[in-house]
């Protein structure tokens, strides 16, 4: 069953009222998705400056309130399933659905697990599929069978690598949150990484648990149990409860409860219920610990503890899941770069990160990475040879990029070319003949640089292709039936075409394939970042806690986690490396437009860290967007290598 949220309610409740469609996107796109109740959202219409004076703004935001949490229509689990030894259809009433052939039961879930039907939900992850393409390129080039049960466990490297937040691209660690504790953590255990994919999640986070656990792993506090039976429940935490299991046996033998009680404390735990439900269990726990001793600030902090899972709660068996599935992950991605990168974009889209971003940091993990070619991609990226280039003492295989990466590019499109490539292509007119590509599809292969290893560059190639394209004309057709197309000379004289400057192929390239092999698009724009003190975000490393600081970068993801009291967090990148931004709730709604729109940033902060991580609190931002549309125009000269002074930092 879906239920209402913010935004759903109030583009229906608009939508019934006729309120204006722009006045809905408004408020529906600067709604939360933790907003659970009408007085958040008319205090989200205050920020935002709309009229409560007009009658029907005023009743939609009235009413939108009330029908949060109300059942709003059937949703259907794409993997669930019931199974019973009888007919379903003579057990519970069922009701055809859009595809063909399929059904489902128009009971809720939880109604089918009350009366104990036996339910199973099949869910499926992005990351088997990389890793089931990573276990295939590993037995098909190196002859090792490797499987999840096989990779070596408790790998000191691949915990090092875990410790430095090198975890681009993994599974559940790779987040800005994950990335910030785990050079606190310092995971040299399985179970510390059962910890790790636990411990940040909006449950332990609401119930303040982070933080605690964090001090008492570093030494810094000790944990507390006021009684031994508390310990034998939150010792392995360190005082901390983190798993559901946890607050059941908290709940049994802190506060009374029974086991079926319990239960039902963890129902309301459960993941994406509605928040709130913990709080019915309040007075009964509170009470029965102080009747068994407890002193009830302890009790309240407990319960302020288990009331967090509320919204998010995480049973110990789901964590240790994800906690072997972030540790296959994390070890192939540590021993097989190159694998881990092309297994990775085989199976986008998924994950924090785009392909730029994947192919940027297996670069930096020293894994050759070679452009895509009409002549040696295939549609999947493969691995190639690559000589004797090694990094760190160890060889790695290329990459070679595959067609998936050209946009507008269908897989039966790539499948033609691949089948006719037998000899090689010796040219685009020899691509054009015997592939049968269409127009659109040899302009896809031109404006993505795939026609290089036939001479010639990205525009001369699209000027062929527009050229013979010509000769798809019905006049030229009928005078050429068949596969004998007339040369290409004989339609378009050959012209000497001013080659592109760099920043414009870097432009082109990401506008064709979303990533580019050669130099990052702010390389162009140094000279001026410079000029103009800002520093590159690879140099935070060498300054100090509190150091003002001025940047750039093209902006990579934003989050704005329900449990950030209104915070934002950004993540930007230029040639140099990565800055982690802090937007406090101030700064974001005096500056909410160049936070939300903004693709190049410009900041002004002061750099915050703690040991290995490090975020900058961000001041004061600036839109640079229109600064990239130079990018394309600038000369190589203007590729000015980064130098740092004392502007930088002021």
């Amino acid at each position: 069953m879906q239920r209402y949220r913010a935004k759903g309610a109030i583009g229906d409740v608009g939508k019934a009222l006729g309120l204006p469609r722009d006045v809905t996107d408004l408020l529906s796109h600067h709604m939360s998705w933790s907003t659970s109740d009408g007085d958040a959202i008319i205090e989200r219409a205050r920020e935002l400056h709309l009229n409560l004076d007009d009658r029907r703004v005023r009743l939609t935001l009235q009413l939108a309130g009330e029908l949060i949490n109300f059942p709003r229509q059937l949703g259907t689990h794409p993997g669930g399933f019931v199974l019973t030894a009888d007919r379903l259809d003579e057990l519970v009433p069922l009701m055809p659905t859009a595809m063909e052939d399929r059904q489902i039961i128009v009971w809720d879930k939880d109604d089918i697990d009350i009366l104990k039907f036996m339910k199973v939900d099949v869910l499926g992850l992005g990351m088997l599929g990389c890793l089931r393409r990573a276990f295939e390129f590993i037995d098909g080039h190196d002859g090792r069978g490797m499987d999840m049960a096989t990779i070596p466990s408790e790998d000191p490297e691949t915990y090092a690598m875990i410790s430095r937040a090198d975890t681009l691209g993994t599974f559940q660690i790779e987040s800005r949150a994950q990335m910030a504790i785990l050079p606190r953590m310092k995971p040299q255990t399985f179970y510390d990484l059962v910890v790790q994919v636990a411990i940040v999640r909006p449950g332990p986070i609401q119930g303040d648990m982070v933080h605690p656990y964090l001090r008492r792993r570093e030494g810094l506090e000790k944990p507390k149990y006021p009684k031994p039976e508390l310990e034998r429940v939150l010792g392995k935490t360190l005082g901390v409860p983190l798993f559901q299991e946890q607050a059941m046996q908290v709940a049994i033998v802190s506060a009374g409860f029974t086991p079926g009680e319990a239960d039902q404390l963890r129902r309301a735990m459960a993941t994406f219920k509605s928040t709130g439900g913990v709080t019915h269990f309040r007075d009964k726990l509170i009470n029965g610990m102080v009747a068994n001793g407890y002193q009830p600030d302890f009790a309240e902090r407990t319960f302020a503890q288990l009331e967090g899972f509320g919204s998010y709660g995480f049973p110990e068996s789901h964590a240790a899941s994800f906690a072997l599935i972030a540790y296959a992950s994390s070890y192939i991605k540590c021993h097989h770069p190159d694998v881990f990168c092309a297994a990775l974009l085989n199976a986008q889209p998924m994950g924090f990160y785009a392909p730029a971003q994947i192919v940027r940091d297996a670069r930096a993990h020293g894994v050759e990475i070679r452009p895509i070619c009409v002549n040696q991609s295939r549609w999947d990226c493969t691995l190639e040879p690559a000589g004797e280039r090694s990094h760190g003492g160890r060889t790695y295989r290329a990459v070679q990029l595959g067609l998936r990466q050209v946009k507008g590019l269908s897989n039966q499109a790539a499948v033609d070319l691949i089948l006719h490539r037998t000899p090689l292509y010796d040219s685009i007119d020899d691509v054009w003949q015997r592939s049968n590509l269409s127009a659109s599809a040899l302009e896809c292969l031109a404006e993505a640089d795939a026609f290089a290893a036939l001479g010639g560059d990205r525009r001369s190639a699209l000027w062929q292709v527009k050229g013979l394209s010509g000769a798809q004309l019905p006049l030229f057709e009928a005078a050429n039936l068949g596969r004998n197309r007339p040369e290409p000379e004989s339609i378009e004289p050959v012209y000497e075409l001013a080659a592109m400057t760099e920043g414009r192929e870097v432009v082109e390239d990401y506008a064709s394939t979303g990533l580019t092999l050669r130099q990052h698009p702010l390389t162009f724009l140094r000279g001026d970042l410079a000029a103009r003190g800002m520093a590159g975000c690879g140099d935070l490393a060498n300054l100090r806690d509190g150091a003002r600081v001025r940047l750039a970068g093209l902006v990579l993801m934003r989050q704005r986690p329900g449990t950030a009291k209104g915070v934002m967090f950004l993540t930007i990148e230029d040639e140099t490396g990565i800055a982690n931004l802090i937007v406090w709730k101030s700064i974001l709604e005096e500056q909410r437009a160049v936070v939300l729109g903004a693709s190049l940033l410009g900041v002004r902060g002061t750099l915050q860290r703690e040991g290995e991580v490090m975020h900058v609190i961000v001041k004061q931002l600036e839109d640079l967007t229109p600064e990239l549309r130079r990018i394309g125009d600038a000369p190589q000269s203007e590729a000015a290598p980064l130098r740092v002074s004392s502007r930088n930092f002021r």
